[in-house]
């Protein structure tokens, strides 16, 4: 029963993390986001890890 709660508390809490995250990429202006890599559209892909990143030469 503990960890079940425990699990669900982690969950909150890593959801609650991504949720700032995007809140503080979307604050960016498009040029910043460029500067990282990172287009407005695919924000939450790249909070969440399945943004594919291209190697640069």
């Amino acid at each position: 029963m503990l960890t079940r709660l425990q699990n669900v508390l982690k969950s909150l809490r890593e959801r609650t993390q991504r949720q700032a995250a995007i809140r503080e990429l979307s604050a960016l202006n498009d040029y910043q986001l460029a500067d990282i890599g990172v287009e407005r559209g695919s924000l939450v892909d790249a909070v969440n890890g399945r943004l594919q990143r291209h190697q640069a030469f």
